[in-house]
C-alpha cells in the first residue's frame, strides 16, 4: 500500500475519508473550550482565533496528541503490544478536564468503530481487543494512529493529515462561534500551516520522557464550559 515512504492512492483515499469532516466521529460537536473563550471575550476576531488555535497546536493538545500519535504508530508498526498499551493508557489519562476527556474518548471510540465496519483489519481488531482487555478507553490520536499503522500508511503523511484535521476542526468551530466568515476562516487555516508543520516536526522527534503539553487557559475555559448556561458544543 506504500511506496518510497509516500501514500499509495488506496491509502490516500482511506486517509482522506477518515479525516474528512463527514466521517462519523461527531467532531463538529466539540470546540475544545473555544465556546467559553468566545463567551469570555478571549477570542473575538480572526487574529485572536488564529492566536488561540496556534497556541493549542504548539503548546496544548495539538502538541500532546501528535506526540501520542507518533509513539502509538511506532509501537504498532513494531507490533510491540506492551508499549502500545502503555501509550494508549497514558493517552487516555492525559486530559486536563472531563470535557476534554470526553472529546477525545468519544471521538476515538466512534472512529475505531466506523473504520472497523468499513475497512476491517485483523491487526487493528487485535490491538483494540488488547486495549479492551485492559479497559483502556481509546483516545482519538491513538485510534487514528492504530488504523494508519494497520493499513500500512507511513507515519509522516498520516501524522500531518491528522494534525491538519485537528486544526481544521477548531477553525470550523471558530467560524461558527466568533463568528467568522468563510473567507476569514480560510485565512486562519492558511496561516496555521507553519504551526501544523512545526507541531508535526516536534512530534516526530519526541523523546517519550518529554511527552506533555501546557495550555492552562484552554483547560480553564473547558472547565468553565461545563457549567456555561447556553452551549452549542459538548466541550
Amino acid at each position: 500500500m506504500t511506496f518510497a515512504g509516500h501514500l499509495a492512492p488506496a491509502a490516500l483515499y482511506r486517509l482522506m475519508a477518515w479525516l474528512s469532516p463527514a466521517f462519523p466521529t461527531g467532531g463538529f460537536s466539540y470546540s475544545h473550550g473555544l465556546e467559553y473563550a468566545v463567551e469570555a471575550g478571549l477570542v473575538a476576531d480572526r487574529d485572536q482565533a488564529l492566536a488561540w488555535i496556534d497556541g493549542i497546536l504548539r503548546h496544548g493538545a495539538g502538541r500532546s496528541d501528535t506526540q501520542l500519535f507518533a509513539l502509538t504508530w511506532r509501537a504498532a508498526d513494531a507490533n510491540d503490544v506492551d508499549a502500545l498499551l502503555d501509550i494508549a493508557e497514558l493517552a487516555s489519562a492525559l486530559r486536563g478536564t472531563a470535557e476534554l476527556a470526553l472529546e477525545s474518548h468519544a471521538q476515538g471510540a466512534a472512529f475505531l468503530a466506523a473504520v472497523a465496519r468499513a475497512w476491517p483489519s485483523l491487526r487493528l481488531s487485535g490491538w483494540t481487543g488488547a486495549m479492551a482487555t485492559r479497559a483502556i478507553a481509546p483516545s482519538l490520536p491513538v485510534g487514528v494512529a492504530l488504523a494508519a499503522a494497520a493499513h500500512g500508511m507511513p507515519l509522516v503523511p498520516a501524522l500531518a493529515a491528522f494534525t491538519q484535521a485537528f486544526a481544521a476542526n477548531l477553525v470550523s468551530a471558530a467560524v461558527r462561534l466568533v463568528p467568522l466568515g468563510q473567507s476569514d476562516g480560510l485565512a486562519v487555516l492558511a496561516a496555521l500551516e507553519p504551526a501544523v508543520q512545526a507541531t508535526v516536526s516536534s512530534a516526530l522527534a519526541i523523546d517519550p520522557d518529554d511527552l506533555g503539553a501546557a495550555a492552562p487557559v484552554v483547560d480553564w475555559c473547558s472547565m468553565r464550559h461545563e457549567t456555561q448556561y447556553t452551549r452549542l458544543f459538548r466541550s
